[in-house]
């Protein structure tokens, strides 16, 4: 008796199989049709109810998404308020370290704030956006030693090659050594330190990441002499 080939087999379990998709096709198109007929009937034929329906739809989503928004903006009030003190910060890891200065950022007002942190991140844990549109690249030493020369080396190659235009920011729970300290702040690249008693302030909500703007002067103001 002669055998069916396996190839025979295969080909009619692959024809099977396209024309399951094929059908599924056929029948969600069927579906989606018969679906937009009935509303577009339902429109024509009640346009006073279709627009009431409408617009408690949007109310409807509006709220949701502005409950979601609240309820975020609270999880990170209280994350922030639970670990303002560096005891705790102390007892974290690297990458819990990043993801508390990613979130006071957004606290402060950056945007598009982006935790960076693993192999092959070139150097930056975190970018983001100021306010003012200006791009900031954040390295962070969730350091118990101090940051040595090295580290700052590295960061401002990073600034200057893959993050050229970015201002820099190096946080640290820690302390930088006097030549890392010296070398960061004669460094081209715009560079801001946060070291561990600015960060305690930062944390608390006393201090500030991004720059006081100076007041607006109204027409024929003068300055002080």
């Amino acid at each position: 008796m002669a055998r069916r080939s396996s190839r025979g087999r295969g080909g009619g379990r692959r024809r099977r199989r396209s024309g399951g998709k094929e059908g599924l096709w056929a029948l969600g198109f069927a579906v989606a049709a018969t679906a937009v007929f009935l509303v577009a009937r339902f429109i024509a034929e009640y346009p006073g109810l279709a627009i009431g329906i409408a617009f408690l739809i949007l109310v409807t989503l509006g709220g949701g998404l502005f409950l979601r928004y609240r309820a975020i903006q609270n999880r990170r009030a209280q994350f922030l308020a639970a670990n303002t003190e560096l005891a705790k910060v102390d007892l974290m890891t690297g990458s819990q370290f990043e993801h508390l200065i990613a979130e006071r950022m957004i606290a402060e007002g950056f945007r598009r704030v982006r935790e960076r942190g693993r192999a092959g991140d070139g150097g930056v844990d975190i970018t983001a956006v100021a306010p003012g549109g200006t791009l900031y690249a954040i390295q962070c030493k969730r350091y118990s030693k101090t940051v040595g020369a090295p580290e700052v080396r590295n960061f401002l190659g990073a600034l200057a090659n893959a993050f050229d235009g970015h201002t820099g920011v190096l946080v640290t729970s820690g302390h930088l050594t006097r030549q890392a300290r010296t070398e960061a702040l004669a460094a081209r690249q715009n560079l801001v330190l946060v070291e561990r008693d600015r960060l305690a302030d930062w944390l608390l909500g006393h201090s500030a990441l991004l720059p006081k703007r100076a007041p607006l002067m109204a027409k024929g103001d003068e300055l002080a002499s």
